[in-house]
């Protein structure tokens, strides 16, 4: 890590302020003929005038200069904080590159936190999503982990195992002598705990997962019930074509909406029956794709015309997606009422009128995303993180059941397994295409 990186780490576009990072032994140097002074006072706010390699005046700036080790990335940092737009801070970042600078890949600064001992990985990763953050809960969530809860969860766990695995060690060397009954239940109930621990974080993860990258929610129904005049309506705009004719959507369409503190991602799927011709085959294909996927499913109805078997199709398809959060719709609340069904009252509608007045849908829609977020539970919040914990759970598993055995030598074998998986969730083992892989997929200048 000799080398001084450089890049820009605000967002492209038009904006007051954008902001250019340098990291490295070689920042401060770089920052001094820039900015044509003798020196830069740590962590004070310099209004400084920038000059490009050529000696042409680039802009009049805030220059900030923070000094190792007690910086983001334990190494010596500066920041230019310019006036917005592409053009000045691409030239002032040409002139960091131009005096030495390497560009920085994509989440290399916090990839050196991490290496330097500032952050664990269970950080980095609320970092970078937290970036991504759909709502205002999935932001509490991630606090808490830059806070440090989940590390403080797997450390708390980790010395347990490592407890109980020093103790496996020592009694190895008795072999001869009977495990006492009550260390043994002792044991078996610390691993037993940590298991439901693991299953109750892992499902409610799965549940919120939807608070970062926004839940999806699909709306289906027999063709012409109103799904397209929903989204539009739901959307403010007209976004998707209206019309009497069956099957004008013929493909899945997705946009974000905000629902209270939540950004979702609504969906709306082609009108589900039996397609008469090849594209609206594959509208219905998708439609079913997009009911395996979403996390919450809203069935509408139309009630100006009585149920048929269209109809019944649709709660056919509700029986068997029970395990997702379902809301009936009953549209077109404003026209003579021709529908009856017992089947659907289970599901306790919602009447609205896509063209006119649904609050009752957002309404619902918000408690059931306030609800999801109200979980106290700690969250995990990536595939890698989810992916350790299970292999945790199912290395303790298997280590059970040699110890019932007394066979501690296979006992401590399974327990050891345990314990890297879990400490992989803050710190694995050094490999440096694994941490390429994860950072990578951080924001540029972050």
């Amino acid at each position: 890590m000799s080398k001084t990186i450089s890049a820009i780490a605000t967002a492209n576009g038009i904006s007051s302020i954008s902001i250019i990072r340098l990291s490295g032994e070689r920042s401060l140097g770089i920052a001094k003929k820039i900015t044509k002074r003798a020196s830069l006072d740590v962590r004070v706010a310099h209004l400084s005038s920038l000059y490009n390699h050529e000696d042409e005046l680039i802009d009049q700036a805030i220059v900030l200069y923070f000094e190792n080790p007690k910086s983001f990335t334990g190494e010596d940092i500066v920041e230019f904080q310019c006036h917005g737009g592409q053009i000045v801070a691409q030239e002032i970042l040409e002139t960091t590159l131009a005096y030495g600078a390497t560009l920085a890949e994509p989440g290399e600064f916090s990839k050196r936190a991490f290496l330097n001992g500032k952050i664990d990985l269970t950080k980095a990763e609320a970092i970078a999503k937290l970036i991504e953050a759909k709502s205002v809960d999935a932001a509490k969530i991630l606090a808490k982990q830059l806070k440090g809860d989940l590390k403080e969860f797997i450390d708390v766990s980790r010395d347990a195992m490592l407890k109980v695995t020093a103790y496996s060690e020592v009694m190895i060397d008795y072999a001869e002598e009977d495990i006492p009954e009550d260390i043994l239940a002792n044991i078996i109930n610390q691993l037993d705990s940590l298991i439901e621990q693991i299953e109750k974080i892992v499902d409610s993860s799965h549940r919120r997962k939807g608070l970062i990258e926004g839940f999806r929610v699909a709306i289906i129904g027999k063709p012409n019930v109103g799904k397209s005049s929903l989204l539009n309506g739901l959307l403010s705009y007209e976004r998707a074509i209206v019309s009497e004719i069956a099957g004008t959507t013929r493909d899945t369409i997705e946009e974000q909406v905000r629902i209270g503190t939540h950004i979702i991602r609504l969906i709306d799927t082609a009108g589900i029956r039996e397609a008469q011709d090849v594209v609206e085959k594959i509208g219905v294909e998708r439609s079913l794709e997009s009911i395996a996927e979403a996390d919450v499913i809203i069935a509408l109805f139309d009630i100006s015309r009585p149920f048929d078997d269209e109809d019944g199709k649709i709660c056919e398809l509700l029986e068997l997606n029970r395990d997702k959060i379902i809301i009936v719709v009953k549209n077109k609340s404003d026209l003579e009422e021709q529908f009856s069904s017992d089947v659907l009252d289970k599901f306790l509608p919602i009447m609205v009128s896509a063209k006119y007045e649904f609050k009752a849908l957002t309404n619902k829609l918000e408690s059931i995303f306030t609800e999801i977020g109200s979980d106290e539970e700690l969250m995990l919040i990536s595939t890698r993180q989810i992916d350790a914990v299970l292999k945790t759970k199912e290395a303790i598993l298997e280590a059970k059941e040699p110890l019932l055995k007394g066979e501690l030598e296979f006992f401590s074998y399974h327990l050891q397994d345990a314990i890297t998986a879990l400490g992989s969730i803050s710190k694995p083992y050094d490999s440096e295409e694994i941490l390429d892989k994860m950072f990578g997929e951080f924001c540029l200048g972050k």
